[in-house]
């Protein structure tokens, strides 16, 4: 018994030199040379709102989009404009560009450990499109020209044998014991291999359900993932966090074990908590604070970005260009007034909006931003940003005036004075936007400026961001701020959501012309006759005028210099599959 103990004492030595690192000499001389236990890297990242879903195929949004990129990975990963191996670790288009043939990996796996095949990115994909899971992204199947896929996707009939027959008539197809994932193209699209690195084309685990936002991608239970990172808590309204997926294919480059993602929309508060070192990553920072930063800090990043600031008029209901969005009560008749619509966008300084904003965002003469290159090699934004009567300064001021008069004797011709009348009108509506500190000094600039020049007091409502959505999408409001930022490298990425059936039209736009323009476009067989019919749809959109253009985006980062090997794509999402902490 006593020979028993002496041996368990010296065992529980050892076992204490292991847990405490060093090294000792047992009594035979033996010496023991043991390591500390590694500590985890840990990166802490402010994702902003608490995002809608982490479902790929059903997310709308660049917070849950963020968290995706980094949670789920497609055929290819873009990263500062370069298209990278994914998924597919190669991949060819036939001579007639109407086949892409991806060549998956041997080693791509969930975060389980099981095998990820072309069989995953088919059932994904007709899933994304299957119009009985709603998805608000199954739209962007119409701009893949993937044969079938527009037709399943935007499909009238709700007969499952009939939805059924035309998911098989969709051409993609799972080959070599899902070793190979091939596509059929209606047209050469060449956009379409960089399209694939977006979220919406991620595959998804066999047996993701779409209820409740997909509420399986935020429950660590549930959440497989085939990214760098997987999902192991989530709490409502606080953080998630992350942990490093060692089933990913490039596991060995991914540098950070731990990622704490905070859900802080008040941009002042998490720019605190950066300074007070608990937060490493900003992706939105304090308009007050940037100028003071870019002259400063080296902490400090600005990208530009594919995408456009604006704001919808409610136009459900209109005969001429609106939908016929269910709004009950709602009054919006107003805004179907072509000319006050002019009036509003006209009277707006854009100069003075983003100096005041201070973030070097670009005035927005047009909605296409800068950025998108047509089949001459021109800069679509420089040929387009014309096609309306706003500048981007106060030079349109008198012509506002103008056209708010025209608009009042139209809309009250019995008033004695019809000026007066409208103004009263405009009064008793509101600019609604999602509650952030930028976004309300957006709301009050603009509200000044109307203010100003048109004579009367918009009021303005805040809503959390979740709700905001929702109000927005169901039409419960009569103008409302709106922003979009392109999914792919072509201008019908970004005036493609005002088409009839997408789910980000949130004024409710709909022209005959224009959806006859953008079918055009789509269909096109050549580049010149796909650039001529944008060009054509931009024009009848900016003389519509169904929104109001104010900037086009840039990319704001504030990021600890300890943090490396970060990156983001030219569309924005970040990307931290190679990052990592250099203390």
């Amino acid at each position: 018994m006593k020979k028993l103990l002496l041996a368990f004492a010296a065992m529980l030595a050892v076992l204490t030199v292991v847990a405490c690192g060093g090294t000792t000499t047992t009594g035979t001389g033996t010496t023991l040379t043991t390591e500390a236990p590694v500590e985890p890297v840990v990166f802490n990242w402010n994702i902003g709102a608490d995002p809608r879903t982490l479902d790929p195929g059903l997310n709308g949004a660049s917070d849950g989009g963020d968290v995706i990129n980094n949670t789920f990975e497609g055929l290819v990963r873009e990263k500062n404009g370069e298209v990278l191996p994914g998924m597919a670790e190669s991949w060819e288009v036939s001579a007639d560009g109407l086949t892409v043939t991806f060549n998956l990996r041997d080693d791509a796996k969930w975060s389980d450990g099981t095998a990820l095949t072309a069989d995953d990115f088919v059932r994904s994909w007709l899933r994304g499109m299957d119009p009985r899971n709603a998805s608000e992204y199954s739209w962007i199947w119409e701009y893949t020209n993937v044969e079938g896929a527009a037709d399943f996707a935007f499909a009238s009939t709700t007969v499952d044998a009939e939805l059924d027959a035309l998911a098989d008539a969709v051409g993609i197809r799972s080959l070599d014991d899902g070793d190979t994932f091939e596509v059929d193209l209606i047209a050469p699209t060449n956009w379409f291999v960089s399209l694939m690195a977006f979220y919406h084309f991620m595959p998804v685990p066999e047996g993701a359900s779409v209820e409740g936002e997909g509420s399986w991608a935020k429950n660590p239970a549930t959440a497989v993932s085939n990214g760098p990172f997987h999902l192991t808590s989530y709490t409502v309204g606080d953080m998630l966090v992350l942990e490093k997926n060692e089933h990913y294919w490039n596991a060995d480059e991914v540098g950070i074990d731990v990622i704490n993602g905070s859900f802080i929309d008040l941009s002042t508060t998490a720019y605190a908590r950066y300074e007070a070192g608990e937060l490493d990553f900003l992706g939105d920072v304090p308009s007050a604070m940037i100028p003071g930063l870019l002259i400063a800090s080296e902490e400090f990043y600005v990208f530009p970005l594919l995408g456009t600031y604006y704001a919808n008029f409610n136009l459900s209901g209109d005969t001429a260009i609106g939908g016929t969005r269910d709004i009950g009560t709602r009054d919006v008749s107003m805004f179907y007034n072509e000319n006050l619509r002019k009036a509003l966008a006209l009277s707006l300084d854009r100069e003075a909006i983003v100096e005041a904003l201070g973030t070097g965002a670009v005035p927005a003469g047009g909605f296409i931003p800068p950025g998108f290159l047509d089949h001459n090699g021109d800069d679509f934004y420089e040929n387009s940003k014309n096609d309306s009567e706003i500048v981007t300064d106060d030079g349109a001021y008198a012509l506002a005036v103008t056209y708010f008069a025209t608009a009042a004797a139209e809309l009250f011709p019995s008033a004695t004075d019809p000026v007066a009348a409208l103004q009263a009108a405009l009064e008793t509506k509101e600019y609604l936007y999602n509650t952030s500190e930028g976004h309300q000094q957006i709301g009050e600039l603009i509200q000044g400026m109307w203010e100003d020049n048109l004579g009367f007091t918009i009021q303005l409502g805040n809503e959390e961001w979740a709700l905001f959505q929702a109000t927005r999408t169901e039409g419960n409001f009569d103008i409302a701020r709106g922003g979009w930022l392109t999914d792919f490298m072509d201008p019908s990425g970004m005036i493609g959501i005002f088409t009839q059936g997408n789910a980000y039209n949130d004024p409710d736009y709909n022209n005959p012309l224009f959806e006859a323009a953008m079918a055009t476009a789509n269909t096109a067989t050549t580049a010149a006759g796909h650039f001529e019919a944008l060009y054509q749809a931009h024009q009848i959109f900016m003389d519509d005028m169904p929104v109001i253009p104010i900037y086009h985006y840039n990319d704001v980062l504030l990021v600890k210099a300890k943090v490396k090997g970060w990156s983001r794509s030219v569309l924005g999402s970040i990307d931290f599959s190679t990052a990592y902490i250099e203390e």
